[in-house]
């Protein structure tokens, strides 16, 4: 691991000569443009904050009898809501600013060679981020609710609008940023700190690691819900093996 931080020539030499509170101060400054992207996301999306939750309360309301709607118990819980609503959705917008500013960040520790793929690594970054958190509202977080509204079929349904916007958001955002997975191994495999051999040699371990990320992540106890956020993890963790095995830092023994 100590390799990748101390590349002699032209790759790492701004991490050679930054301090400890100069690299402090540029992760302050990435996190500071982050967070005045989210800010900005979350000013665009406040106006559209009731739509957004219709939308995002449709794996829910699609189960209840009609007319029925989610309930509230404080006079300042909608007004609460939509502003995480509009939270949510901005960071979601907000989520190329984001990781150009992550990409800015770990950029210096890459060959000079290596840092024009800027633009393909932002686009990749972030249609994975979408599409992990589409594939948690259309197809994971259905199945947790549809699990859910069937365990409780006996008793009449009283659900709250914050108890279920916690349980999307965490489902929605938690899979977004697994979707990452090929991307951190990719940068991780450049850097020198994992290959792909590496990968596949603890693939049990990562395979155990997986499902019990899913068991966090997971509202259910049951094996089948599980199983849908935990397989499109282990297909991911496998499409990250293939990344490294294709653009990973190649090591001497590789390269003879």
């Amino acid at each position: 691991m100590g390799e990748a931080w101390q590349r002699s020539g032209e790759a790492g030499e701004e991490l050679t000569r930054m301090t400890l509170l100069e690299h402090l101060e540029e992760l302050r400054r990435r996190l500071a443009w982050s967070i005045a992207a989210i800010l900005v996301g979350f000013l665009l999306c406040w106006y559209w904050a009731p739509p957004i939750f219709a939308w995002l309360s449709v794996p829910i309301t699609q189960f209840l009898p009609p007319g029925e709607k989610l309930a509230f118990t404080g006079l300042v819980d909608p007004f609460m809501l939509y502003m995480k609503v509009a939270l949510l959705a901005g960071i979601f917008l907000a989520s190329p600013v984001i990781l150009y500013q992550f990409w800015l960040f770990v950029s210096p520790a890459l060959y000079r060679h290596e840092r024009h793929i800027v633009v393909p690594f932002v686009a990749f970054t972030t249609v994975f981020f979408l599409g992990g958190g589409y594939f948690g509202y259309k197809v994971a977080f259905p199945m947790v609710v549809h699990f859910l509204l069937q365990v409780g079929q006996g008793f009449r349904q009283v659900v709250t609008i914050n108890e279920y916007f916690s349980m999307a958001s965490k489902v929605i955002l938690g899979l977004g940023l697994v979707f990452e997975l090929p991307v951190l191994i990719l940068l991780l495999s450049r850097l020198g700190i994992v290959t792909h051999r590496f990968l596949l040699k603890y693939f049990r371990y990562a395979v155990l690691v997986i499902f019990l990320i899913a068991a966090v992540i997971t509202p259910t106890p049951d094996i089948p819900t599980q199983c849908v956020f935990a397989l499109p993890m282990i297909a991911l963790y496998l499409l990250g093996v293939l990344v490294a095995w294709v653009f990973g830092k190649k090591r001497p023994a590789e390269e003879s």
